[in-house]
Formats: structure tokens, sequence, C-alpha cells
């Protein structure tokens, strides 16, 4: 399977969301699985050249923007899809939105599921690079995927996403928790 090959202009999308005061919306999937001995979730890395050398802080979830119109979980579907290759399947959690240090509101759902980072096919991205070079090229939006235990998981995520990792987690302590109810 090939990427889909698209350009992004992120210089005039940004000043064209801040001259007419929209805000930017995001949505994405927080895909989970239990191990015998840990809860684990699968994150991406950012391809291209700005984030090759960083890991900590720089790992996310697959997610994208979308329009006024299309519901934020068909929105994280199609960002599953188009940044990993796989095809979300299952029940979506809602672990809410978050608004982000860019002002950018993104909306999770957690997704119980397996994927085999090997089989990434991540989408494309064109970029002039080097900057000012006049010289375009086709980057990866996710380089690698990779399953992370949650301390783990919390040390290499992109900081403005962090709770949702919390909200992951209270909701399987919650379904762990025994019933007191009897």
């Amino acid at each position: 399977m090939t990427g889909i090959k698209y350009e992004i202009d992120i210089v005039s999308s940004t000043a064209l969301s801040a001259s007419v005061g929209m805000t930017k919306k995001s949505a994405g999937i927080l895909m989970f699985r239990r191990t015998a001995v840990e809860l684990q979730v699968l994150l991406i890395h950012p391809g291209g050249p700005f984030w090759s050398k960083r890991d900590l802080g720089a790992w996310s979830i697959p997610k994208g923007e979308y329009a006024d119109g299309e519901e934020p979980d068909a929105a994280a579907r199609r960002e599953f899809l188009e940044e990993t290759g796989g095809q979300p399947t299952g029940e979506l959690i809602p672990l809410g939105t978050q608004r982000q240090p860019s002002g950018k509101m993104v909306t999770a759902f957690a997704l119980q599921g397996d994927f085999e980072p090997a089989a990434l096919r991540s989408n494309l991205f064109e970029m002039e690079w080097p900057p000012r070079g006049g010289t375009k090229q086709h980057f990866p939006e996710a380089d690698r995927a990779e399953w992370f235990a949650m301390p783990d998981a919390q040390l290499k995520i992109i900081a403005g996403l962090r709770p949702f990792l919390d909200r992951l987690q209270q909701l399987i302590a919650g379904q762990e928790t025994p019933d007191r109810s009897a």
C-alpha cells in the first residue's frame, strides 16, 4: 500500500485561522491493549526533518484536523487509517476534548485493539527541504508506531495530549474496580 500524497502550507493555514478567528479542531484515536502485566497504548512518531532527532515529548496519537459538518468520531477513524494504514474497528470510547497550547481543540477516543507497528503505512506530506532550498520533498506524516506501557507513554507523548492518557487510565481503573454494590 502506498501513502497518500498531499501538500500543506503550514504558514498560510495558520495565518488564515488566526486572521478569521477560527479554532482548529482535530480528532484522534488512542488505541490501547491489555497484556498479562500492563496496559499499553499505541503512539506514533511524526515524520519529517523537524522531528527526526526528537523522542521524549514528541510522540502523538493518530489524529488530524476536521471541518465543520464532519463528526469527530468519523474524522478520528479517517485519520487513524491515513496515518497508520490500519482500519480501526470497534467501539470508540470518548475521552473528551483538550485544548492544546496552540489553541487547537483535540477530541480523542479510546479504542481497544491491536496494531502491528511494522505494518505502519502513513500518508505523505510535501514540504520544501532544506528551507529556502527550492526543493520539495515528501515525508511520511508518521515514521514509526510503537506500543508503550503507561509510564513510558507519559514521557514520550506530546505534553498537550497527556491528559488523554490519564483519562484512559481512569476509565480502565473504573472498569476493573470490584462491584461494591452487593
